[in-house]
């Protein structure tokens, strides 16, 4: 009896710091959907470095719900441009927060203080044309016309399309933003989820945060603009916004398995067909 406890202890230990070392540094995950194809394709399974960014510890013990500290380690770097990222969606254009928790992956085209500009499908950074990732992928030869509105597009507030988009400058920490009934739809999501709540209101006219009067807020964080590599099958920063700092997880590292995710276990001679033996331990740029 003393053994099966000592035993059932040493692997409860086990999965615990199995459980913290994979929270905090490096992380398995699955690609759902096409939008960084032909980067990486659906069904890859990817190994997320996420020391380089600053992890942070489990919020909580596994298996359990009971809450740890939680402790956020300094990062070696800050995102850079071009690179391929892994965040946490942090919600539709007027959704204060995704309850879901994805994980999403995207290729980073602009940092925070950067203008970002897309003519014609080509993306332009503070007025230089963007390097081209290698297996960028376009869908479409069509080309949405400058001034031709898609009402899905971030901001509202703009008359842009996918295609024909900006200029728009990224937000920065310290940023002082002049509050206006012009503008303030298109900040009030972005202050919200800096105070974790629905702060801002219009009353009478006038713009309160949390209760206050305002006609300006300066930011708390930093922002990022974050596309797909299938450009003309992305739902990404055109279409909902900004991804802050804190919702930055890390850089994925290297492709360790992949196959056709679609196929369903009820299937596994096919299902084992679609390894994908070319792309196993390929490294993701």
């Amino acid at each position: 009896m003393k053994n099966i406890l000592k035993q059932s202890r040493s692997l409860l230990l086990t999965v615990i710091i199995f459980v913290f070392v994979t929270s905090a540094f490096i992380e398995g995950s699955i690609v759902p959907t096409p939008s960084m194809e032909k980067t990486i394709l659906v069904g890859d399974r990817l190994f997320i470095n996420k020391f380089v960014f600053g992890a942070s510890t489990p919020s909580y013990i596994p298996f359990t719900n009971i809450e740890l500290p939680h402790y956020r380690f300094p990062a070696l770097r800050e995102p850079k441009r071009n690179e391929i990222i892994v965040f946490r969606f942090p919600g539709d254009q007027f959704q204060l927060k995704d309850d879901a928790v994805e994980f999403w992956v995207k290729r980073c085209l602009a940092l925070p203080g950067d203008t970002i500009e897309i003519k014609n499908k080509v993306v332009f950074v503070n007025s230089k044309r963007s390097p081209i990732p290698a297996n960028v992928l376009y869908q479409s030869l069509q080309i949405k016309n400058e001034g031709m509105k898609n009402n899905r597009i971030f901001p509202q507030s703009q008359k842009w399309n996918e295609d024909n988009y900006g200029p728009l400058v990224i937000p920065k920490k310290g940023d002082k933003i002049i509050l206006t009934k012009g503008n303030i739809n298109d900040w009030k999501t972005i202050i919200d989820r800096e105070f974790d709540r629905e702060v801002v209101t219009i009353e009478d006219g006038n713009i309160l945060i949390d209760g206050e009067k305002s006609n300006e807020y300066i930011l708390k964080q930093d922002y990022y603009f974050m596309v797909g590599d299938n450009r003309d099958d992305s739902y990404d920063s055109r279409f909902w916004g900004f991804v802050p700092r804190e919702n930055i997880v890390g850089t994925p590292i290297i492709i360790f398995w992949s196959w056709d995710s679609n196929i369903p276990f009820t299937k596994p001679f096919e299902l084992f067909s679609s390894v994908r033996v070319d792309r196993i331990m390929k490294l993701v740029e």
